[in-house]
């Protein structure tokens, strides 16, 4: 079992920085691969950004160039760096975990989800 914890999330303007943290329960977090996804009201549940053990990263197109992903494997926590952020970009944000997933971008290969925390940028 993995219990996450998403913070960071707040109001910020157009062009903007945030940083998200989700920290993470579990011994073996350096084998999880860690995903972002964000849901704005209205709209289906999409993929921001994965990491791998390996440190390999994965990023949707609309977030490439501003988001950065990374983990801390001493302190079991994985960051989503949010930068020159757009209105387009409010939602809620979740952090989510598993050992094995096929595709980074698909939800349904995630078992490990964090509540989440809500990011707003106005214009």
């Amino acid at each position: 079992q993995v219990q996450l914890v998403e913070s960071g999330g707040g109001l910020v303007q157009a062009g903007g920085s945030l940083r998200l943290s989700c920290a993470a329960s579990g011994r073996t977090f350096s084998t999880y691969i860690m995903g972002w996804f964000r849901q704005a009201p209205g709209k289906e549940r999409e993929f921001v950004a994965a990491i791998y053990w390996t440190g390999t990263t994965y990023y949707a197109d609309s977030v490439k160039g501003r988001f950065t992903v990374s983990r801390d494997n001493a302190k079991n926590t994985v960051y989503l760096q949010m930068n020159s952020l757009k209105p387009e970009d409010t939602a809620l944000y979740y952090c989510t975990a598993d050992t094995v997933v096929p595709t980074p971008s698909d939800p349904e290969g995630y078992d490990y989800w964090g509540q989440g925390t809500q990011v707003t940028v106005s214009s």
